[in-house]
């Protein structure tokens, strides 16, 4: 099934590459939102998988502002509350009516926690489901990548240093095309994603990625404005939102978590469930940050259940699901 890909432009004049797919036919519409760094064409294998599987549905993502093929974001912009906003506003524009399922990896599941803050009425109204992939409510103001001590405490120390620096240097590549991930016939790797595939694998993957994938995940933050970036990241740290989550109270939702995610592990994962009591907390064994890539089918198969579509095989490969009323 092939997309429609153009831009959207924001109520500041930002523009965002938008790409469609599917039928609008009273079935819920799916918005598929990325992570910090990354794009649009993180969530091709599970756009992929949902089309195998018979899932038909209108489904709508895109890039946020700095990011991808989206314009870059101007300064005092490169905010959740603003990705939050312009959420808001493609929807009012592009869906502005019928039901919402929405899907956040990583800083795309912050910008639904901070949608549901600032536009509460809109989440009330709409919203049917929803999925936090690899994401957080708070407490991301320093990463140690898992490391404990000295190790742990130099990581964050690093970040604070190398975040300034991102926004001073660096050069933003050309936005890759949609379908460039685990298909045939895309453009060859360019040479500075290949030097960045090693440490990109070692910071979000677990086991056993699939090279093209840590290439995608290379390309996709190369091609990133690096001071929208750089300005993300510190809005990443001022990321406050567990009790907006409060809104999301009796809507059907699913938190997915990798093992081995070093960015968001498993507490993350936890406190957010702990605050929606009905929600599914899901552990993926083996998989690390990168999970709509590295776990693509598993997450399908979930999003699939949200949309009330059936999900054929997928659901054959849904690995040990936990309560999410395990303690943090």
């Amino acid at each position: 099934m092939g997309e429609d890909v153009d831009r959207f432009t924001t109520p500041d004049g930002t523009r965002l590459r938008v790409a469609e797919s599917g039928a609008s036919d009273g079935a819920p519409t799916l918005l598929l939102v990325h992570g910090w760094s990354q794009d649009l064409r993180s969530w091709d294998r599970v756009v992929d998988d949902l089309r195998r599987s018979g899932v038909t549905t209108r489904i709508l993502r895109y890039d946020h502002r700095g990011h991808g093929g989206s314009d870059a974001a101007a300064e005092g912009t490169a905010t959740i509350g603003t990705a939050a906003d312009d959420l808001a506003a493609l929807i009012g524009e592009r869906v502005p009516d019928g039901p919402l399922v929405l899907a956040g990896h990583s800083m795309g599941g912050m910008t639904l926690m901070a949608l549901a803050e600032r536009h509460p009425r809109l989440v009330a109204e709409r919203v049917v489901g929803i999925a936090f992939v690899a994401t957080a409510s708070d407490d991301m103001d320093q990463l140690d990548l898992g490391l404990s001590g000295r190790r742990g405490r130099l990581v964050a120390r690093g970040e604070h240093v190398l975040v300034p620096l991102m926004a001073r240097l660096g050069h933003r590549a050309p936005a890759g095309e949609i379908g460039d991930v685990g298909r045939a016939g895309g453009a060859r790797p360019r040479t500075r994603a290949t030097l960045l595939a090693p440490s990109v694998r070692a910071l979000v993957f677990g086991r056993h990625p699939r090279p093209a994938d840590v290439l995608s995940v290379a390309e996709q933050a190369l091609a990133a404005h690096p001071p929208s970036v750089a300005a993300f990241r510190l809005s990443i740290g001022e990321h406050r939102r567990r009790e907006a989550l409060a809104a999301l109270r009796g809507v059907p939702a699913v938190v997915l978590v990798g093992d081995r995610d070093r960015l968001c592990p498993q507490h993350h994962a936890r406190a957010i469930a702990g605050e929606l009591p009905d929600a599914r907390i899901v552990l993926l064994p083996g998989a690390g940050h990168m999970i709509n890539l590295e776990r693509a089918a598993e997450v399908a198969a979930h999003l699939a259940g949200l949309l009330d579509a059936p999900a054929g095989e997928l659901t054959t490969v849904i690995p040990q699901e936990e309560s999410a009323r395990v303690g943090a």
